[in-house]
């Protein structure tokens, strides 16, 4: 069994935890209400905002071990790059406000989640971070699409308001073989450990976040 395949395993039940939260479950049947997709974009740009600047750390603190990984992240970088534009641009199609979206302050599940992906770089294993690209790209692949269809005909969104979810699982696709050609380079049993601890936490965050979201909007 490679590594990929070990950590897709070891991570099935915190991954179908975070898919059978009510906020997924209810988009993906065309239930969630275009307050909770707004709250939704909102907290994916105060997450994505970060995206950038958590490649450039993690490139940053990579022992020598794991130079090859830099390339990567520097391929990483170039892709993803700008994505958070997507989200505002979503955002103004559905009657948001970028700018005050802009200047604003994150839930704090979503706080936590970001704060979180900053210290496992900055503190513990750096490697750990790509913990959090599984899970965030194998969610956007296995969920993007799927909920952009139903939040589309269920909210009779317009496709400019969508941006963000259709194009993101599109390109992940891509992205989550690349991921995998690389945890199978990862040959220590600490950088293994160290992603596989992460993405159990990130899988607990992301759930969090999303019942943050449904919470938040239940109380308005």
């Amino acid at each position: 069994m490679t590594f990929y395949d070990h950590l897709v395993v070891q991570t099935a039940q915190a991954r179908d935890r975070m898919r059978a939260c009510p906020l997924v479950t209810r988009a993906l049947a065309g239930e969630v209400s275009l307050a909770e997709y707004r709250l939704f974009l909102e907290q994916a740009y105060h997450h994505v905002k970060h995206t950038v600047p958590l490649l450039m750390a993690c490139g940053a603190r990579l022992p020598e071990r794991l130079a090859w990984l830099r390339t990567a992240i520097v391929r990483y970088i170039g892709e993803e790059d700008g994505h958070e534009t997507w989200i505002l641009d979503d955002l103004a199609a559905i009657g948001g406000d970028p700018n005050a979206v802009r200047g604003g302050l994150p839930l704090t599940a979503t706080e936590l989640m970001v704060a979180y992906a900053y210290d496992t770089i900055h503190r513990g294993n750096p490697a750990g971070f790509f913990g959090m690209v599984y899970v965030l790209e194998g969610t956007s692949v296995a969920l993007a699409h799927a909920v952009a269809g139903a939040l589309q005909r269920h909210l009779r969104l317009p496709d400019q308001a969508l941006r963000y979810l259709t194009s993101h699982g599109s390109v992940d696709q891509g992205h989550v073989r690349f991921l995998e050609t690389l945890l199978n380079r990862l040959e220590s049993e600490e950088d293994q450990a160290a992603v596989l601890h992460a993405a159990q936490v990130f899988f607990r965050l992301y759930r969090e976040m999303f019942g943050a979201i449904g919470a938040y909007c239940l109380s308005c």
